[in-house]
């Protein structure tokens, strides 16, 4: 027993003495490189105001919210409102419209920036290639307003797109009214106005790929293709990590502004998703409380996805993965 109570001692005595000396590091950490840290301030306030300080107001999601009374005054409901929600006729329409709108989106979309930093990596003449990067980043700064207006005039009965369908078939194609057609409408157009700009990251990390290692293997007698399968798709591994990681966890967060732009009567049952029920709920309806509800509930649907494709991605790496 007493050498139990002895062991027991020595351990807790080891456990403080490697507490202090760490306690030690980090301020030693933090006097050693106080100047970059001070340079860090500015980024954290401006966060813990502007992303942190706002999220008290979630708590309108709990309480029966009403602007006279203010927050901490309304009557508290706890989850009356989420159970309003997913109990609703519209929950699995609604829920349904926003995840295959987001993962379809996330499918289609993802490989395409990668795909044209690889060919574009393959382009030896600066001046074509930069004039090539010019006219794929160039849809990123065009207004979603703009591309929305476009799109109803390409893709309206009468317009060019639809004068060569009906040339072809003999009738136009409802793009814009049919709900069948909005999702690839959505997406397609979206890779178009992104994936150019989102390939910038990729040029970037081939551009330290040494030349030498494909000169190498030119020699070795290996193929175009093998040579990107084994330099230059390894290159970006970790930021394809990254961006899928960024993207997942962003599911359902899919933009409000595009498909509300492109939402009619007619192309409702697709075009109806989380963000902009909240809009309607909350800002039309004036109902604040059961919309923070949704909008906190799809936060949470983030958090859960993001956690798990980091680990899902872990395991992918050998348990290497990022942390």
């Amino acid at each position: 027993m007493e050498s139990s109570a002895k062991a027991g001692k020595r351990h807790t005595g080891q456990t403080l003495l490697h507490a202090r000396r760490t306690s030690r590091g980090v301020w030693a950490q933090l006097k050693k490189n106080r100047f970059l840290y001070l340079l860090l301030t500015p980024a954290l306030l401006l966060t813990l105001i502007f992303k942190y300080g706002p999220m008290y107001g979630a708590i309108i999601a709990f309480k029966d919210f009403s602007p006279i009374r203010g927050i901490w005054n309304s009557e508290w409901v706890g989850f009356k409102h989420f159970e309003k929600f997913l109990t609703s006729p519209n929950f699995e329409t609604i829920f349904m419209n926003t995840l295959k709108l987001s993962a379809y989106g996330l499918i289609c979309g993802f490989p395409i920036p990668i795909l044209l930093a690889l060919m574009l990596n393959q382009i030896r003449r600066r001046g074509i290639k930069k004039n090539i990067q010019l006219f794929l980043y160039a849809p990123n700064f065009v207004s979603v307003i703009v591309i929305a207006g476009m799109l109803f005039i390409f893709l309206s009965p009468t317009g060019p797109i639809n004068q060569v369908v009906s040339w072809i078939t003999g009738s136009p194609m409802m793009f814009m009214t049919d709900p069948e057609y909005f999702r690839w409408v959505y997406i397609l157009s979206d890779i178009w106005a992104t994936a150019g700009w989102a390939s910038i990251i990729y040029v970037a990390a081939l551009a330290n790929v040494d030349p030498e290692l494909h000169n190498a293997a030119s020699l070795d007698g290996a193929s175009l293709l093998r040579r990107i399968w084994h330099i230059d798709l390894p290159t970006i591994k970790p930021i394809m990590a990254i961006v899928f990681i960024l993207a997942a966890g962003g599911i359902m967060s899919i933009g409000f502004e595009k498909a509300y732009l492109l939402q009619t009567s007619m192309n409702l049952p697709a075009s109806e998703i989380i963000a902009t029920y909240v809009y309607k709920i909350g800002l039309q309806s004036g109902d604040y409380a059961y919309s923070a509800a949704v909008g906190l509930f799809n936060s949470l649907i983030n958090v859960v996805l993001l956690i798990g494709v980091n680990m899902i991605v872990k395991k992918l790496n050998d348990n290497q993965g990022l942390y």
